[in-house]
């Protein structure tokens, strides 16, 4: 991944050394965030709750590893312990990127863990923490998956450590599950219906203008703390989204408008038409009904070095023809790698 791509400040910036650790790193955000920290200087450690899954990065020897399950709070007290051992310095940012949506209980097993997690974070004296989940839509009835996501941050902003909390409606890249999504039934599907929810507007943002945040959001003097929504300036409704990326790839499609269906029937039948996990897709299709159209913009004018990815480019990226590689080898993190699931490309 290009430097330039999310420039921020190391440790070699002239202030004090920074040392972020990265829960889920062996995600679709995760990985690539801690390509972005280590390009931009920063002292990584990432973090899996089975540290064999490192072996399928390309992670170099400067990336720390350390096993972490966000579930158990003796882990996570153990490993910003290891973390400080092995780069030499405590942790001063923490990560927090795991979820557990479309296994069961997720929102139980989501808010015990930001707990336990934000626990063993002050307890090893670290700065802040960083957070990314979804918009929260207000005076609306959420959606389980949204409603987790909100308590999520809110038990993490209670710990006691000052939280820069950023939330994205629609992360645009090859590999997210986003973008997957949108990609599979616009590949899969040549009659298209459209429920009346579907031409809700969306804020989209991709995955590098995300990276960009989350690295901003090392140091206080880039990013105060705060939540902050993360957008582009587009606003396209979902429809668009799916007739966007099918009329940049050719595709001719039938678009069959349809009074507002349960999103139930609909999660449902997604899930049996796509390759992604079914419960994944079903949690996601569920959240659809809620506003995911933001007028916060107030990040863009801390963090402005570099113009916003539009949905456009964002999609010519995701399909550009290049070889799949490893993260840190990746020229453009909006491009496939071979650490993304089997589903994704």
């Amino acid at each position: 991944m290009s430097s330039d791509e999310a420039a921020g400040p190391g440790s070699d910036s002239g202030g004090p050394p920074v040392h972020a650790l990265v829960t889920g790193a062996t995600g679709y955000v995760g990985s690539r965030l801690v390509a972005a920290l280590a390009d931009s200087g920063i002292t990584v450690t990432a973090s899996a709750r089975d540290a064999a899954k490192f072996d399928r990065f390309d992670f170099p020897e400067q990336v720390h590893r350390v096993e972490l399950d966000v579930a158990d709070h003796g882990s996570c007290v153990d490993a910003f312990a290891a973390a400080h051992e092995r780069a030499g310095i405590a942790v001063t940012v923490a990560y927090f990127l795991v979820h557990s949506i479309g296994e069961g209980d997720f929102a139980e097993q989501d808010l015990d863990s930001a707990r336990q997690f934000a626990s063993a974070a002050r307890a090893a004296g670290v700065h802040r923490i960083v957070y990314l989940g979804g918009l929260v839509p207000a005076n609306e009835e959420l959606s389980a998956h949204l409603d987790s996501r909100a308590d999520v941050g809110d038990a993490l902003g209670d710990a006691g450590v000052e939280l820069v909390w950023l939330r994205a409606a629609v992360i645009l890249g090859a590999g997210s599950t986003s973008f997957e999504l949108i990609r599979h039934i616009a590949d899969r599907v040549p009659v298209i219906p459209i429920p009346t929810w579907m031409n809700h507007r969306v804020s989209p943002i991709a995955v590098d203008d995300v990276l960009r945040y989350l690295v901003a959001a090392a140091v206080a003097e880039r990013l105060p703390a705060g939540s902050y929504d993360i957008s582009n300036d587009d606003r396209p409704t979902y429809a668009e989204l799916i007739r966007a990326y099918a009329d940049d790839k050719g595709l001719r499609r039938w678009w069959l408008p349809f009074p507002p269906v349960p999103p139930t029937l609909v999660a449902r039948i997604a899930s049996w038409l796509t390759p992604l996990p079914r419960h994944l897709t079903a949690d996601l299709i569920m959240s659809l009904p809620n506003s995911m159209d933001s007028n916060d913009h107030r990040i863009r004018d801390l963090v402005a070095d570099a113009p916003l990815t539009t949905v456009t480019e964002a999609l010519r990226r995701c399909r550009a023809p290049h070889d799949v590689v490893g993260v840190f080898a990746a020229r453009d993190p909006l491009q496939l790698v071979d650490t993304d699931p089997d589903w994704a490309g």
